[in-house]
């Protein structure tokens, strides 16, 4: 099974891009297989650049204002 370790989004030319870190664990064993695994892909779903936006906002609203 693959785990999600982190992620992040960047606008990069106008477009919102996410890249991913994931582990990948045997189920049975608890077992790594694989670690730091990286992927990204641009976000092409309004409904996921909506959610992007929403949270870019509060972070420029509630943690970059004096």
């Amino acid at each position: 099974m693959k785990q999600l370790g982190s992620f992040m989004s960047m606008n990069v030319d106008g477009g919102e891009r996410l890249s991913y870190t994931y582990n990948e664990v045997d189920a049975k064993s608890g077992e790594y297989i694989s670690t730091n695994n990286k992927k990204s892909f641009i976000a092409v779903d309004p409904e996921l650049i909506s959610h992007i936006e929403a949270i870019r906002e509060h972070i420029i609203r509630n943690k970059l204002s004096d």
